[in-house]
């Protein structure tokens, strides 16, 4: 009796387990991961133990911007013609170009030493000065074979201000693959990021 006890155990252990590793072989966990991923730095830094204040009045919120769906995503888009998309082979972001943008976008700004700048996931609640946008274009154009970053910024200030500019920066002159593209993203993102800051600055 004790020997049959264990063998039903075991056909019961075997019968919940069967179908598990059926449906293994159904489901995939995806490709390989790829050997590094991409990321965006800002070549413009706040020193470590930088102390700015300021007022509602005068600080400054920056969003994280709107972006189409070809971006929203962590490959980086090659757009071939105007109606034909495809990705670089490999490139892989470490988190949504958006959120990357937005981080660049604000250590930038905070590095010039005379804005308060407020960039967390809900900073509307700390300052009458914001900045919103969308990251229309971030990827390789096959056409001007470059790398374009484009950017169109909204700048909202106190009493319902608003103030709009196109911003945009491009590289060229590199093989389209994964780390000379991104690195050829992170130069242009800087850029962009630059003219932005020297506007809000005017």
């Amino acid at each position: 009796m004790r020997g049959l006890a264990m063998n039903a155990g075991n056909a019961m252990k075997l019968a919940v387990l069967a179908p598990a590793f059926a449906l293994a072989g159904c489901v995939s966990l995806g490709s390989e991961p790829p050997d590094r991923l991409l990321n965006l730095t800002a070549e413009a830094s706040a020193p470590a133990g930088a102390v700015m204040s300021g007022t509602r009045e005068s600080a400054l919120a920056v969003h994280e911007p709107q972006v189409p769906a070809e971006i929203d995503v962590l490959r980086v888009p090659v757009r071939v013609t105007g109606t034909e998309l495809a990705y670089v082979e490999d490139a892989v972001w470490v988190e949504k170009p958006a959120r990357l943008f937005r981080r660049l976008l604000a250590e930038t700004i905070r590095a010039r030493g005379d804005t308060l700048v407020i960039d967390g996931d809900d900073p509307s609640l700390f300052t009458e000065n914001h900045l919103r946008g969308t990251l229309r274009t971030f990827g390789y154009d096959v056409g001007s074979a470059s790398v374009v970053v484009r950017y169109d910024a909204i700048k909202q200030g106190p009493g319902g201000t608003v103030e709009t500019r196109r911003f945009e920066a491009t590289e060229t002159g590199f093989p389209v693959e994964a780390e000379p593209v991104g690195d050829a993203l992170n130069r242009a993102a800087n850029e962009v990021a630059r003219q932005v800051a020297d506007w809000l600055a005017e």
